[in-house]
């Protein structure tokens, strides 16, 4: 049958590789013989009968031709020259009629400002542009889809709505932008749906959307339609004290949680706690041992469950194996009418390679470098972003303000800071470009990072931004003004290592690794740092925190009891990964539960006491927290005793009485009549003695306390003569100072 278009350009439309659909499908301006007209036109491979139905003034249903047997359809409404308003009744071979709207009779949705913002990267909010949108367009309601993928011949939304058919529902390119977009009529929450894209070679992808705010339980991977306006939230007090304070004076003990592995349900397949069902008992657990946040590992979506979270393919989509968006926010919600801060891990720096997701997205290295020497990870068979691609960097920064404004969290830890910072990390020599100054420095990877935390720091002052970065690259936790990378946080790597290191030694060795227990003090003031207990020293071999120390099983909780009074003590902030305060054994698996049963034992219910007392300790003791990143707020008073092992210091608040002395025996022998000196003429009570009866210990130590003498001590003016116990904290708080 004749049509107002080409064979050719049929066909083009047919095999979804018309450059512009929309020039061709929807209604347009027609010339004929008897003067202007409109044309409307369809594509719809499975239809019978595809009807005109104007939704406003005289013209009547109209009944389309079809002018190729593959399902294109048109009609001429000749001499109309004036738009209107319509909608297509389809009628499928097995007689189910429907009507919808045509979604190429609706004009574009991003405007050329939106669209300048996207090509800027300055767009902070641009998961409110690209992804996909609940809207009412021209009075019609819907689901607007966009996405960026500028060297693409073609790209189509295919779902559950289309049959997952390319053909059907082509998008519109927007000029130079590389934006692709298209308003669906009709589609709701809960639709699953992809992007199909054309590569100028031919070959197609499927992708998941990158800015999907959910997706597919995995192993399934299609992103789903959903609107995240639903929740009310319940946490305006806490965000509100939150950006009040300043965090860095304040204690910060994080409890570090696996969730899938948190807590199981044996009973229904050892299954996972959902958001919802957890929420609960983890807010109960976290507050009744004094952590004052929940640090999860990462939470958005990825398929590879032994991953823990870090090979991400859903930057903008909470992961579906625990529920739904609102049963995170719920989780989150609950936290903060607790007073329990949340932290996310967040991994910018790698993406996996898997066919669904970022990789090769238009059919180039659209989101990660094209030459292995800079885009391919070796240590993890990942890619590495490219930060020198403007609307990469906006991608990522807006990921991490979208989580910050839309979930409420209160802090991001990026993971795997080094790896970024970096251009020879984990490579060999010939396997890494230098910079354009011919050093290992990623120039790209700094700016990015800086401009990610100046930029959350503007709109969210009082979350924490915390770097694992395990070199000695300097002020990473200094502002951006005064050279540093503007972190708020970094993890002490050397001090964690050399803890565990100098812990794991028979203790009549240790007296010559003294310097294990003391080095860090010589930089701990040049960063502000988190000292962590985290993950990665319970996996992979390493055993558990517990199964590290030496001795009996006496000896082991003595020294973990031991190890965790010195980080306490030492200056830092807190970190302590889910299952070491309760003494497990078993090293940590990802498809296990923690060892609750444990806690039926009294070694493990008295550890698990002390580990508690310490967080309340923490909490409520000024010397503890207030001054931890200033020298005024640490003094030694003895770190030269390695023929004993014991060293003894002072922590200070910034009031004069506000400080606390600490003494630590890292030998099982008792050293009975042992003077240090101390800084006032009182009585200085034994607050904390690891070595209590009621913590599993030995009960040997100072009936309470023990008053100071005038006797001069280590340059003190005043001292104290202490029984301390083997392989044990004491902690020693002045009554009054004089």
């Amino acid at each position: 049958m004749s049509a107002t278009v080409s064979s050719y350009i049929i066909k083009k439309i047919i095999n979804a590789d018309h450059h512009d659909p929309f020039s061709i499908l929807g209604m347009h301006e027609a010339a004929d013989t008897e003067g202007a007209s409109l044309v409307v036109r369809t594509f719809q491979p499975d239809a019978r009968d595809v009807s005109v139905v104007p939704q406003k003034g005289t013209a009547k249903k109209r009944k389309m031709k079809r002018v190729h047997r593959d399902g294109f359809f048109e009609t001429v409404f000749a001499g109309k020259k004036q738009f209107f308003d319509y909608q297509l009744e389809i009628v499928y071979d097995d007689d189910r009629q429907v009507t919808v709207s045509d979604p190429y009779s609706f004009p574009p949705v991003l405007s050329d400002y939106d669209l300048h913002l996207i090509n800027e990267g300055t767009n902070h909010r641009i998961y409110e542009k690209l992804g996909a949108h609940k809207q009412s367009h021209n009075k019609v309601e819907g689901f607007f889809f966009a996405v960026w993928a500028p060297n693409a011949r073609r790209v189509s939304v295919v779902g559950d709505f289309n049959l997952w058919d390319g053909r059907r529902h082509c998008m519109r390119a927007r000029g130079s932008s590389g934006v692709w977009e298209l308003f669906i009529p009709g589609i709701g929450d809960g639709e699953k749906y992809k992007f199909e894209i054309k590569a100028q070679s031919g070959m197609l992808h499927v992708k998941a959307d990158p800015y999907g705010f959910f997706a597919e339980k995995p192993p399934r991977t299609a992103s789903v339609t959903w609107t995240l306006h639903s929740y009310e939230w319940q946490d305006r007090k806490w965000l509100a004290r939150r950006d009040s304070a300043d965090i860095l004076s304040r204690p910060i003990s994080i409890y570090e949680v696996h969730f899938g592995s948190w807590m199981r349900v044996p009973e229904e397949e050892n299954r996972s706690l959902t958001y919802r069902e957890a929420a609960p008992r983890l807010v109960e657990y976290v507050k009744d041992m004094g952590y004052t946040h929940i640090e999860f590992l990462p939470l958005a979506a990825h398929p590879f469950d032994p991953s823990w979270g870090y090979q991400v393919t859903g930057y903008y989509s909470p992961t579906a194996r625990y529920g739904t968006p609102e049963d995170l926010m719920y989780l989150i919600d609950l936290c903060h009418q607790n007073d329990i801060g949340v932290i996310l891990d967040w991994v910018p720096a790698h993406f996996p390679s898997d066919a669904d997701a970022l990789a090769w997205f238009d059919g180039t290295c659209l989101y990660e470098h094209a030459d292995p020497k800079q885009g391919l990870h070796p240590d993890w068979g990942t890619l590495v972003f490219n930060y020198g691609r403007k609307e990469v960097v906006n991608f990522l920064i807006a990921n991490a303000l979208f989580w910050l404004s839309k979930y409420h969290v209160d802090g991001l830890r990026v993971d795997a800071v080094a790896s970024m910072i970096y251009l020879d990390y984990s490579r060999n020599e010939g396997e890494w470009i230098p910079n354009q100054f011919g050093g290992r420095e990623n120039i790209e990877a700094i700016d990015f990072i800086k401009s990610l935390n100046e930029t959350v720091y503007g709109y969210f002052p009082g979350v924490l931004m915390i770097a694992e970065e395990s070199t000695a690259w300097p002020a990473v936790s200094r502002p951006t003004y005064l050279g540093g990378l503007g972190f708020a946080l970094k993890w002490n790597m050397g001090w964690m290592h050399d803890i565990l290191e100098y812990m794991t030694k028979d203790p009549v060795h240790r007296r010559y690794h003294h310097n294990m227990l003391t080095f860090a003090l010589l930089y701990t003031f040049y960063e502000n740092f988190i000292l962590p207990f985290s993950h990665d020293e319970v996996v992979h071999g390493k055993g558990s925190l517990i199964g590290k120390m030496p001795g009996n099983d006496w000896q082991k909780f003595a020294n973990l009891r031991l190890l965790l009074g010195y980080m306490f003590g030492h200056p830092g902030k807190k970190h302590l990964f889910m299952g070491d305060d309760i003494g497990q054994w078993a090293e940590w698996d990802h498809n296990s539960s923690i060892e609750w049963h444990l806690l039926q034992y009294e070694p493990h219910r008295t550890y698990q006491d002390f580990v508690r007392d310490l967080n309340n300790l923490y909490r409520s003791e000024p010397a503890l927290y207030e001054r931890d990143f200033e020298h005024a707020g640490f003094e030694w008073i003895d770190f030269s005793d390695s023929d004993n092992s014991i060293v003894s210091f002072i922590r200070k608040g910034h009031e004069p009485a506000e400080c606390m002395v600490f003494v630590y025996n890292f030998t099982p022998v008792q050293r009975q009549q042992y003077r240090i000196g101390v800084p006032f003429d009182t009585f200085y009570h034994e607050i904390i003695n690891s070595d209590a009866e009621k913590y599993g210990g030995g009960n040997i130590g100072n009936f309470g306390g023990v008053q100071a003498s005038s006797d001069p001590w280590h340059g003190r003016p005043c001292s104290v003569s202490l029984n301390i116990p083997p392989l044990s904290c004491l902690v020693l708080k002045p009554e009054q100072s004089t």
